[in-house]
């Protein structure tokens, strides 16, 4: 029983570690994002800078592919893409899912937009995308960056998917 109960607590703490070290690295509204790496759905390098920076974005992190929230918000973003395009604005979506599950995802629901793989939680954790229920399930935050590159809104709701699209928008709208 004594080493059950260290075993949950050495857990328990490992979940506070990383929840703290989350914060710690936190990007929050009016934070540059900064430059980073990751492969797309067609196994190519995709270089935030190529985007960020020079046009408004729109970066969702969800927990998984073809689960049924990330599945509504994916199509939910498809289904208002030209809305995006219109104001100029490239979608992206991060899970940790590899590339070709996000390949598989994108060709089935034919999502017209970028998914980066980000099977070590590198990007999650710059950005601070904090864990749910206790740690267990990847958050779902979206971030709205500026031409500049700058985090203007940041919108967090776990079990509200599609939600974001619709204060994605409002945001654009009024910027």
């Amino acid at each position: 029983m004594k080493k059950v109960s260290l075993f949950l607590l050495l857990i328990l703490l490992g979940l506070g570690l990383e929840t703290l070290f989350a914060q710690k690295m936190k990007l929050k509204i009016g934070d540059k994002v900064p430059e980073f790496e990751l492969k797309n759905q067609h196994n190519e390098t995709f270089n935030s800078f190529s985007v960020i920076g020079t046009q408004p974005v729109v970066l969702y992190f969800y927990p998984k592919n073809d689960t049924p929230g990330c599945t509504k918000e994916a199509c939910k973003f498809r289904d208002e893409f030209e809305v995006f395009t219109d104001m100029g604005v490239q979608v992206i979506g991060v899970s940790s899912d590899d590339v070709a599950s996000h390949k598989a995802f994108a060709e089935k629901y034919n999502l017209p937009f970028t998914l980066l793989a980000d099977v070590d939680k590198r990007l999650r954790k710059m950005f601070g995308v904090p864990t749910n229920f206790m740690g267990l399930i990847p958050g779902r935050v979206t971030y709205i960056i500026n031409k500049d590159g700058v985090i203007t809104d940041i919108f967090d709701h776990q079990m509200n998917a599609e939600k974001h699209i619709e204060e994605a928008i409002e945001s654009l709208r009024k910027k």
